[in-house]
């Protein structure tokens, strides 16, 4: 699974976290989106491409 996510796009919504909150996290300061496992395990793969999906400002990508 390759995920890449638009730094610039991210608008700090968290809709991601809900969803794969192993997977995602948000900066302190300005609640955009940050990667903390490059690589998940098969199991959370629905959960990432969950987490694309509801991103309101379309910031994650995800290839599996």
């Amino acid at each position: 699974m390759n995920i890449s996510i638009d730094f610039d796009k991210c608008c700090g919504a968290g809709q991601c976290v809900l969803a794969a909150p192993e997977v995602f996290d948000q900066r302190d300061e300005d609640g955009v989106v940050v990667l903390l496992d490059e690589n998940p395990s098969a199991e959370q793969a629905d959960h990432v491409v969950q987490a694309a999906a509801v991103c309101p400002a379309a910031a994650i990508q995800v290839q599996l």
